[in-house]
């Protein structure tokens, strides 16, 4: 365990054996320690790929997908949605959508494309007024993929890219389409 001091940021102190969890932000406060927010990493599996989610709360900060990784605790939002029978993360947010940077913007209007629909890059631009490359870019960079639905997004002319696998964003969306029929 970390040493808890005033005024020190502690990083790696686990406070459950059975989560993994890390403490950001003990304050001093006159004679006690105020709690900042506890960050919780765990993982879920769709396909072969392993989903590894690091969240506080109801706010997501990371969310990658990793031939192996540690097994965990990931809101039931996540397995809900990967087994198909889940089409949003209410009450999840992703950390990402905050702020007035183009990225926020653009993060934002990913959004609220509909499940089991997509646009393409330029149409997510021009709502946006940016250019298709910068929202390829923003998508690229997407921090929280699945919460902010970046296999959405398209290219005019095919899929566009995902990474680390395109084969991960044609299975979302064949997901979602699935699903999405059997929905009135």
């Amino acid at each position: 365990p970390a040493v808890l001091e005033p005024g020190n940021i502690c990083r790696c102190f686990t406070l459950d054996a059975e989560r993994d969890e890390t403490l950001y932000g003990f304050r001093c406060q006159g004679s006690s320690y105020r709690l900042g927010f506890i960050m919780q990493s765990g993982s879920c599996s769709f396909n072969l790929w392993k989903v590894a989610v690091d969240f506080d709360g109801t706010t997501v900060h990371r969310v990658r997908f990793l031939r192996t990784a540690d097994t965990g605790f990931v809101p039931v939002q996540f397995t809900k949605f990967l087994a198909g029978k889940g089409t949003d993360f209410t009450p999840l947010k992703s950390a990402a959508l905050d702020g007035d940077s183009v990225y926020a913007k653009i993060y934002r209007e990913v959004s609220k494309i509909p499940y089991g629909k997509t646009k393409t890059y330029a149409e997510i631009a021009e709502a946006v007024g940016t250019h298709a490359r910068v929202v390829g870019n923003a998508m690229s960079r997407n921090p929280t993929p699945l919460i902010i639905p970046c296999h959405r997004v398209v290219g005019s002319d095919g899929l566009g890219g995902f990474s680390p696998d395109i084969d991960i964003k044609k299975a979302l969306l064949t997901l979602e389409k699935k699903v999405s029929k059997n929905i009135p």
